[in-house]
């Protein structure tokens, strides 16, 4: 595992935004793993510049989004889809058909979510996956349990999670309460990951998988010490300065 500990949150989004165009530049059909999320909105941001400024191509890039919530159509503004259309899809250059995000609408989920990593095997596999870190230590919809799942499946969202989520709804009541999530096994299947964290809040999380260094499914995250090319990159304040 490599730490980089940078300043602030717009260092973390630079320094991350240097190495998916770095990947894009060496391979200009390579494949995304992108999440969504407050975290990866400074990267989306610097690679929009990137593109506008620089001359940054996607347009033969492929991506594969982690979740999606159950229920929600693309178009709906607190879907996943919606958000990467509007954070980062909409600004560039890439080709809309080849961006995928899980369907929350899917008429059988069970199969579906075995079809997206097939689709993502014959794609070739991601090449740099992105990931934020939850509080708790959760990677996408993957939280603290006794038991985690390999591939992709559809996930009951805890009550904390539908409680911090609610801010975004009208009321608690129309917060989803399932989820399609990319699991453990899919994650790890990428080539190389990085891992965001910024803010006092991840600081508990990211000390006790930088420092202790043991795997537990109680803490997600720490399973991503068996990757063979893990990056974290966070703040100051992630990193408990």
């Amino acid at each position: 595992m490599k730490l980089m500990v940078m300043k602030n949150y717009d260092e973390i989004s630079k320094a991350c935004a240097g190495m998916i165009s770095e990947l894009v530049k060496k391979n200009s059909e390579a494949i995304l793993g992108l999440a969504t999320g407050s975290t990866p909105i400074g990267t989306y941001k610097e690679l929009i510049r990137m593109h506008k400024e620089e001359g940054l191509d996607f347009s033969k890039i492929k991506s594969f989004n982690l979740d999606e919530y159950v229920g929600l159509g693309g178009d709906h503004p607190n879907s996943y889809r919606y958000f990467m259309d509007h954070e980062l899809f909409n600004h560039i250059n890439i080709i809309k058909d080849n961006t995928n995000v899980p369907n929350g609408k899917a008429n059988n989920l069970e199969e579906f979510c075995k079809e997206y990593d097939e689709k993502i095997d014959r794609a070739g596999g991601v090449d740099i996956q992105i990931l934020g870190i939850g509080s708790n230590g959760h990677i996408a919809f993957n939280e603290p349990s006794s038991e985690l799942s390999v591939g992709t499946f559809v996930v009951s969202l805890t009550e904390s999670t539908i409680e911090d989520n609610k801010r975004f709804f009208e009321s608690i009541d129309d917060v989803p309460k399932k989820a399609i999530t990319m699991g453990i096994g899919t994650i790890m299947k990428a080539k190389k990951i990085i891992l965001l964290a910024n803010g006092k809040s991840k600081a508990n999380a990211i000390k006790r998988i930088v420092e202790d260094r043991k795997l537990t499914t109680e803490i997600p995250a720490s399973l991503l010490l068996l990757h063979p090319d893990v990056t974290f990159i966070v703040d100051e304040e992630a990193y408990g300065k």
